[in-house]
């Protein structure tokens, strides 16, 4: 199972959401010094390989984070927007997904396939955090690309 309830196996990925993606690159690049490249095809994704203590670290361009919850560049003016985002690989995401919705948590997304072979189901924490309860096979032993 996991550490958790829910079966949380670990931290898949940590980073900010940058309203404006050169702003957030000019801080956590060249203030921070963190070593972080633009994701091959993706020039706006700024992804810090190799960084200790974290699976996955990147500045997603607020843009991209609409995109993969609501399927459109311009997030929605009704809903809370994330400073962060957070995601968790879980050991079940079905049954992750059910114990969210069970606990009166409202999905954003539900289990769903992105292209890099992650599925996700993602909600807003109470202070804005953008969740994703994640089954991310690059992330695991022996994974493939994702």
């Amino acid at each position: 199972m996991g550490t958790t309830d829910l079966g949380v196996l670990f931290v898949a990925g940590f980073g900010p959401i940058a309203r404006t993606p050169a702003r957030g690159c000019a801080f956590w690049r060249d203030t921070l010094g963190l070593p972080l490249t633009p994701m091959e095809g993706n020039p706006d994704y700024l992804v810090a390989h190799g960084l200790e203590g974290a699976k996955h670290f990147a500045v997603w361009p607020l843009a991209q984070a609409a995109q993969s919850c609501f399927g459109t560049e311009a997030w929605p003016e009704d809903v809370p927007v994330p400073q962060c985002w957070v995601e968790f690989d879980v050991a079940d995401l079905e049954r992750a997904t059910a114990l969210l919705k069970e606990r009166g948590c409202a999905l954003l997304v539900e289990n769903r396939k992105e292209p890099w072979g992650q599925r996700v189901s993602r909600l807003l924490a109470p202070e804005g955090t953008l969740i994703g309860v994640t089954h991310t096979p690059a992330l695991r032993e022996g994974g493939g690309e994702a």
